[in-house]
């Protein structure tokens, strides 16, 4: 009896389906030999909130650990490029391009002060990077916690999310409308 490759194959069902279980169930690695290689970018947001103080010392550069943004600038950077080792079955990208992005958002009436951070990364592959984003922005955003928690332990990261990709089969996806609401 020859062997389905997906569950999704296993039942006949043409909606999209998880690929990283074979028939079994098992966990599986997804095998990409088969993709053309094509420019892949993926760009994933976030947003970490924090108190007045805190937000004021950030935009100040007077926090005691140094510089905020340029520490979670590197770190997401360096947690894109190293996605393969943090997510079991992710695959070993050669990143061509990882950048993080910050915005300060000050309070308004519905939200406390923010930072809103942007991670864009791009490779010639043969799957896609919207893991190596997603995990660059978790990876700012925490390390701006990690710089600012000794002056604000309630700060909250939010709306970490995909905002666009595009290259692979499945081509371009943006996220509509692309704005961080107040929560």
């Amino acid at each position: 009896m020859e062997e389905k490759e997906s569950v999704q194959e296993e039942y006949g069902n043409t909606e999209p389906a998880f690929t990283h279980f074979d028939a079994q169930g098992n966990a599986v690695m997804v095998d990409v030999s088969g993709k053309d290689v094509t420019l892949r970018e993926a760009t994933a947001e976030g947003v970490i909130r924090m108190s007045q103080q805190c937000f004021e010392l950030v935009r100040s550069g007077g926090m005691k650990k140094g510089d905020v943004l340029g520490v979670a600038r590197i770190a997401g950077i360096m947690g894109a490029k190293r996605t393969a080792e943090l997510i079991p079955l992710c695959h070993i990208l050669n990143l061509t391009k990882a950048s993080l992005d910050f915005k300060l958002m000050p309070a308004d009436r519905d939200a406390r002060p923010g930072i809103r951070a942007l991670c864009t990364v791009r490779c010639s592959g043969k799957t896609g990077v919207e893991m190596e984003a997603l995990t660059g922005v978790s990876v700012a955003l925490l390390t701006i916690y990690d710089m600012c928690k000794a002056v604000d332990r309630s700060m909250e990261m939010e709306q970490v999310r995909l905002v666009r990709k595009s290259g692979g089969k499945s081509g371009l996806f943006e996220r509509v409308p692309h704005v961080i609401k107040s929560m």
